[in-house]
Order: C-alpha cells, then sequence, then structure tokens
C-alpha cells in the first residue's frame, strides 16, 4: 500500500532519496550514542559532524522546498472558486504534468512567503521594537539561519514548521477563502474570474502572462510611492487602532508622548537639564545598557532591533483579543477590495471597445490597478499642492498636462507602434512558419502580436543596454536620464522612434512587396506564389543573418592578417624625433618621424 501511494505520487525517486536521508540521520544518531558509551572521541565528533550535515541539508530542503510548496497547494484549494475549478481539474492537470504542476506550485507559494516576509519586515519599521517577538527579525544582526538549524534540536523545529502552517494557512483562508466566498454571496455575478482563452492564438498564454510577471508588476511595484502609501495606511490603522483600544502605547511605543510632553516637562525646574536631551525624561539607563543601546542603533539596518518599554493598560489580554479581531476585520475587507475593485473597474474601462466579450482578467486587472493607481497618485498631488494657492496649482496642472500629452505620444509610439511590429515580425519570422503549413491560412492577432512585441522590446533594450556603446544604447540611456518630467519629445521621436520605426516597417513591408508585387509579375505558378509569400521572411532572415556572420569573420580575419604582418615585419611602432604640438615653446623646427 506505500509503495502505491509513493508510486502514484510521481516522484518516487525524490521521496525514496528524502527518506533515505531521515534513515540515514537516525542511524548516525544511534552510532553516536554508541561512540559515547564506549568513549571513542574520534568517531564520535566525526560522526556528530556526518549528522549536522544530513540535518541542515533535511532542513533547508523542508524550508525552501516542502513549506513553499504546502503554501501553493493550499492557495490554489483555497481559491477553486475563484477560477470555477474543482479538485478533479487539479488531478488531471498533476497526472498530466507532474513536474510542471509542483514547480509552478512551489513558485506561487515562495512569492507568498517573500511577500509576506516583506510585509512583516514594514510592520517592523512602523511597531515598537517587542510587539512581533513571536516572529523572526530577518534585519537582527545577530539572526543566523544556519546556526539556528545546527543548535535548535528537531522537535523545536518541528514546532516551528507546524506553527508556521498554521498561521500561513489561516492567513490564506482569511483573505482568499473568505472573501471569495462574500464575494459570491453578495455579488453572484462577479465570479468566476476569466482565465480561459476561446481562441486558437499561439502562445497567448504565454504572453499573457510573461506580460504581466515582466511589464505591469515591476512597473507597478518599482514606483516609491507604493511603498510608502502602504507604509502610511499601516501607521494610520495602528494609530487608530492604539487610541481606539488604549493601546497606543503598546503598539507605537512611548517615544511620541514624551516628545508631545516634553515643553512642558521643560518647564520643570527640578529635573536637570541634561535629562530632557539625553532619554526624553526617562531615567538614565546604566553604562552596560547604554552602550547595549548604542552598539544596536550602529547595527540597526532598516528596522529597530531589541525592545522597547511601555504601559500596560487595565484588562490588557482582552484589548490584544480585540486588536486580533480587528486586524482580522481590515484584512477581511482590504482583500475585498483587492479582489473586486481593480478587476470591476477594469471590466468597465474594457468594456467600452470590446463590448460584451469576454477578457482575460489579466487584462482587466492590470488595467484596473493601473487606473487605481494614477487615481490615487493625482488625489495625493493635489492635495500636496492645495496650500499653495490657486495660481500654482493651475500652473502645476497646465504643466502635468503638457508632460502627460508627451508621455502618451512617447508611450503610443515606444509601448505601442514599436511592440507591435516587432510581435508582427517575430510571428512572421518565426511562430507561422514553424506552426502552419503551407495549406493552411495564417491567422494574426494584433493584440497577442503586441504582447509578446513588448517583451521582445524590453529583452532587445536589456541586452542593448549591457552591451557595447553604440547609437541606440546612447539615446536609451539618454531618455532615462532625463526621466518623464524633462521629457524631450523631438529627440525621443528624432533618435529612438523614427529610426527604429523606420527598419521595423521596411524589414515588414520589403518582402511583402518582393513576394506579392515583383514574383506574380514573373509569371510564377500559385502554389510557388503561395510559397514565396510564407517562406521569404525566414529566407531573408537567413541570408541577413549569413551576410552578417560573414562580414564579422572578414573583420577578424583582416585583424589576424594585419597582426600577423606586424609580427612577421614590422620591427617597431615607437616614433621617434616626433613633437605633438611643434609650436609649444621650442625654435627648432620638427624632424621627419622615424620608426624604429
Amino acid at each position: 500500500g506505500t509503495y502505491l501511494l509513493v508510486q502514484a505520487s510521481h516522484f518516487e525517486g525524490l521521496i525514496t532519496t528524502i527518506v533515505g536521508y531521515i534513515l540515514l540521520a537516525m542511524t548516525l544518531i544511534l552510532c553516536h550514542g554508541l561512540a559515547a558509551l564506549v568513549s571513542f572521541q574520534r568517531s564520535r565528533r566525526l560522526l556528530g559532524v556526518c549528522y549536522i550535515v544530513v540535518k541542515v541539508s533535511l532542513l533547508v530542503v523542508v524550508e525552501i522546498g516542502v513549506f513553499p510548496l504546502i503554501c501553493g497547494w493550499w492557495l490554489d484549494i483555497c481559491s477553486l472558486e475563484m477560477f470555477d475549478a474543482s479538485l478533479k481539474d487539479r488531478e488531471m492537470s498533476f497526472k498530466s504534468a507532474p513536474g510542471t504542476t509542483m514547480f509552478l506550485h512551489w513558485l506561487v507559494g515562495m512569492v507568498y512567503v517573500f511577500y509576506f516576509a516583506s510585509f512583516i519586515l514594514l510592520l517592523r519599521e512602523v511597531l515598537r521594537p517587542g510587539v512581533l517577538w513571536f516572529l523572526r527579525n530577518l534585519n537582527d544582526p545577530d539572526f543566523n539561519p544556519v546556526q539556528e538549524m545546527i543548535h535548535l534540536p528537531i522537535y523545536r523545529h518541528l514546532r516551528r514548521f507546524i506553527l508556521s502552517v498554521v498561521v500561513f494557512g489561516s492567513i490564506v483562508l482569511l483573505m482568499l477563502w473568505l472573501p471569495i466566498k462574500l464575494i459570491k454571496l453578495l455579488l453572484p455575478t462577479f465570479l468566476p474570474y476569466n482565465v480561459m482563452l476561446y481562441s486558437d492564438a499561439p502562445v497567448s498564454e504565454l504572453s499573457l502572462e510573461l506580460l504581466l510577471l515582466q511589464v505591469v508588476l515591476p512597473a507597478l511595484l518599482e514606483q516609491g510611492h507604493t511603498r510608502q502609501w502602504l507604509k502610511g495606511l499601516v501607521r494610520a490603522w495602528t494609530v487608530s487602532a492604539g487610541y481606539l483600544l488604549d493601546l497606543h502605547s503598546y503598539l507605537l511605543g512611548e517615544q511620541e508622548d514624551n516628545e508631545a510632553n516634553q515643553p512642558v516637562n521643560n518647564n520643570n525646574n527640578n529635573n536637570p537639564p541634561h535629562v530632557h536631551h539625553n532619554n526624553n525624561n526617562n531615567p538614565a539607563p546604566a553604562v552596560g545598557e547604554g552602550l547595549h543601546a548604542a552598539h544596536q542603533a550602529i547595527l540597526q539596518q532598516g528596522g529597530p532591533v531589541g525592545f522597547q518599554p511601555y504601559h500596560r493598560p487595565l484588562r490588557f489580554p482582552l484589548r490584544i483579543v480585540l486588536l486580533i479581531a480587528f486586524m482580522c476585520i481590515t484584512l477581511l475587507v482590504a482583500s475585498l477590495v483587492c479582489l473586486t475593485l481593480p478587476v470591476f473597474t477594469g471590466r468597465w474601462l474594457m468594456s467600452f471597445w470590446t463590448g460584451n466579450s469576454k477578457i482575460h482578467e489579466l487584462y482587466t486587472a492590470a488595467c484596473g490597478l493601473y487606473v487605481c493607481w494614477l487615481s490615487i497618485r493625482g488625489v495625493t498631488v493635489l492635495l500636496a499642492w492645495m496650500p499653495q494657492g490657486r495660481t500654482v496649482i493651475v500652473h502645476k496642472v497646465q504643466e502635468w498636462t503638457l508632460m502627460i500629452l508627451k508621455t502618451l505620444v512617447v508611450a503610443l509610439l515606444v509601448a505601442g507602434v514599436i511592440p507591435l511590429l516587432l510581435g508582427l515580425l517575430f510571428e512572421l519570422v518565426i511562430v507561422a512558419p514553424l506552426r502552419v503549413p503551407l495549406d493552411q491560412t495564417p491567422l494574426f492577432y494584433p493584440w497577442q502580436d503586441w504582447a509578446l512585441g513588448v517583451l521582445h522590446a524590453k529583452i532587445i533594450a536589456a541586452i542593448t543596454l549591457m552591451g557595447p556603446q553604440w547609437w541606440l544604447k546612447t539615446v536609451i540611456e539618454q531618455v532615462y536620464a532625463n526621466g518623464i518630467r524633462n521629457i524631450d519629445l523631438q529627440f525621443i521621436i528624432r533618435k529612438l522612434a523614427a529610426p527604429v520605426i523606420s527598419v521595423l516597417l521596411l524589414s515588414l513591408c520589403v518582402p511583402y512587396v518582393i513576394a506579392a508585387g515583383v514574383v506574380p509579375a514573373v509569371g510564377v505558378t500559385p502554389e510557388m506564389e503561395i510559397l514565396m509569400q510564407r517562406r521569404i521572411y525566414p529566407f531573408l532572415l537567413m541570408v541577413v543573418s549569413l551576410i552578417g556572420i560573414l562580414s564579422f569573420q572578414i573583420r577578424q580575419f583582416k585583424r589576424l592578417y594585419e597582426h600577423i604582418k606586424n609580427d612577421k615585419y614590422l620591427v617597431g611602432q615607437r616614433l621617434v624625433n616626433y613633437e605633438r604640438k611643434a609650436g609649444r615653446g621650442s625654435s627648432i623646427p620638427p624632424s621627419n618621424p622615424v620608426v624604429e
């Protein structure tokens, strides 16, 4: 029965290896105990080192491999109703491609763990040091995960693993499963999300997912304001919860209260002045505590480290329970907003030019996220301008309107026309000859071609920036250095957009003119016309590649020939009797240069 279960998992080799390492660790523990009984010190040390190596290896596999995999599968199970799927569908996909399914679930779980850890680091920057005592501080200079794996016993690691699974699983239930149930109850027609494409477009799902992961999310997450907004929201929630439940000292510490009371306390002449300046009217610490605080302040990188005292109000456990309940309600509401608002906004905007046709939710979610982000950004900028007066606001609005119009023109050319032409050229050269036979007509989808063209343009730009210095790299670096506020529309059109669009249009039009205009005039058969129309693009690509390779080889042979000639016949390359600037302080006329 056990063998059949292992064989049904499709990973019998991996499971057998892990079980073998577990048995090896148990054997090493037993041998280590026997060596300690008979006082074999060298054997005992060697067995101990071997056990530590096996133990750390197994713990790394559990922490990096098993735990994200469990989180990924739990996320998938809790979100089945959001995509109108069932466990039977997941079982069929696992049986058809077990390796790919496990890797995708591990990747989703790893992303979930990463963003959870990033949010915890942000919480540590806001909350009082010591509030999150039950979570490991990754910014602690004394934290070393390898040393913990070595020194802590197995039951401590097992208990921590079980607690982590419970905490992460409960958060998934709270922020994914329960919001989906509420959405289906309150908005029955909103779910499921449409993630299936009803077309035969090649590489469509790949282009969508890569476009989201490589273009949409980095552009949204790399904005410096996003993290500041999230931090501000967390701080506002913490201040509100602290004053509502009288837990301000517990959540944020006494620093703000002391700063607020400092002018009052300064009027008290009974306290010496140096006490006010050193520690905000707190009792002076001992010498060792001061050194420890200074040491922690030096080592602190991105978040407070240590513990800070706080005022404990009455009925403190009840207030903590109410705080946890308030936090759960806030997380539930935030999850509901994140699951509904961007998609609803994107669907509403997309319906203006697509009608009632179903669109992939990656498009609607990305569109809604950008619109929400731009709206919030506009409101915050307007609130920052309001104290400066109406004249300044009108002037700023005129500047930003002009800048937005320039940005839209640049985006239409650089992020619209160029990717569309690049994706269409890629499909004509690579995809259509490989996927469509000669007796069938290829179908082109401009939306999918644009999505693939965006990815290709990004890859080409990255390779150009990493490559040698030439005109395109210089232009891209100049545009990037100018930024959006100092955007130069004429420079971008003249130096970047016009040359690139001209090259792409020539690459698309010249083969078509040859195949559809010149070849029929020669008087060939219809089969030959179809063959020329379908194969001229890869043929010309091969010709251009061969010409490039030949020219590169000719240049290399010329350099080799010059190098051999210079080594064989050239005695020296140092010029004597030569002055670079003859008119500089010398009355002697320059002699003819002589090569030694």
